[in-house]
């Protein structure tokens, strides 16, 4: 649709219609590459841009090294999720998932090497993938979304073995848990729930608002956010943000934080979260505001951790969200500069 949109705009008014995008421009999904010198980024008209790191951070910087090297479209609607392999980008919309090949989309050939639709429960169904996981050891994907199952495929073969059936609702996010294996899932009904990925079942529940010193009746009970490290979970979104103990399945410390929260993750010693507002929190985990750090978009709804050893020059913190800017900081006490779509 966007691209035939764009055709049908005389070239006169193209600058114009750009324009307009990008003010209304969300960045859903980022990933950076395997080699850690490039970042991708997808949007709400299903385009992708693949940012140099390397060239942005560089002291030889200038402000075409921040726009983005190559964009491609991808999808149809808008890129939810991305993540990446040793090889592809892998990249997710409605109803699907794309793979394309680093290295040809380096050499700004943009062209998919695979889709793969999970075997929806009947053909008119057509979900919004909005959360992908990898999970190394097995080589498996985990796609989740609007049909509430979490779905596993052999990346390998690209075939789905099999789907995960518990939650009642809409999936916003996914997280595993290395050791076990296990994988962590929230939604819109309010619970988290823990699959044991050796037998594919469920084997712990955690009905988050139903705590009262997490609960927040006025925002809801879904959960937009989790991450895990180890043993232990941190959780948000209608809730209050929350670091749970998940043997006992304990709320340790709910931060006080009043706007939903939409992306977070463990990082040192640390726990940063991002959402409703300009700001990248960080979080101590006995629930001390170390710091906020502005950015330059009035919701944050992703965070990128650079931590690819192979490039270390390109160790950076990423945050999008409602703008067609990614900021990018290069210690969490400030954004140095933001790449921009």
């Amino acid at each position: 649709m966007e691209r035939a949109a764009q055709q049908a705009v005389p070239l006169g008014q193209m600058e114009v219609f750009q324009a307009l995008q990008r003010l209304h421009m969300t960045i859903f999904s980022q990933s950076v590459s395997p080699c850690g010198k490039f970042l991708a980024a997808g949007n709400n008209y299903g385009q992708i841009a693949i940012f140099s790191l390397s060239a942005a951070l560089s002291s030889e910087a200038k402000e075409e090294s921040k726009k983005p090297m190559v964009t491609f479209h991808a999808h149809d609607g808008p890129v939810y999720s991305m993540v990446s392999t040793d090889r592809h980008l892998l990249s997710a919309g409605d109803g699907e998932v794309k793979a394309w090949l680093w290295a040809e989309i380096l050499k700004k050939g943009c062209k998919e090497l695979w889709r793969r639709q999970p075997p929806y429960r009947t053909s008119l169904e057509v979900p919004e993938i909005n959360a992908l996981l990898l999970v190394p050891k097995e080589n498996l994907l985990i796609l989740a979304g609007g049909d509430c199952q979490l779905h596993a495929m052999d990346l390998e073969t690209g075939t789905f073995m099999w789907a995960l059936r518990g939650h009642t609702d809409y999936i916003h996010c996914l997280a595993l848990r290395e050791r076990s294996p296990e994988v962590l899932s929230g939604g819109e009904d309010g619970a988290v729930r823990l699959w044991d990925l050796r037998t594919a079942k469920e084997v712990q529940t955690i009905e988050v608002y139903k705590h009262e010193e997490c609960s927040r009746p006025h925002n809801g009970r879904w959960i937009g956010c989790l991450a895990t490290d180890s043993d232990w979970m941190v959780c948000g979104g209608g809730p209050a943000l929350t670091l749970w103990h998940l043997r006992s399945s304990t709320p340790t410390t709910v931060f006080p934080m009043r706007a939903p929260q939409k992306h977070v993750t463990f990082y040192q010693d640390l726990i940063l979260s991002a959402g409703q507002g300009r700001c990248v929190n960080q979080w101590q985990l006995s629930g001390e505001l170390k710091a906020q750090v502005p950015g330059s978009s009035p919701g944050l709804l992703s965070l990128s951790l650079n931590q690819q050893p192979a490039a270390p020059e390109c160790k950076v913190l990423t945050a999008a969200g409602n703008s067609c800017r990614v900021d990018v900081f290069t210690n969490l006490g400030y954004r140095a500069f933001s790449l921009s779509f």
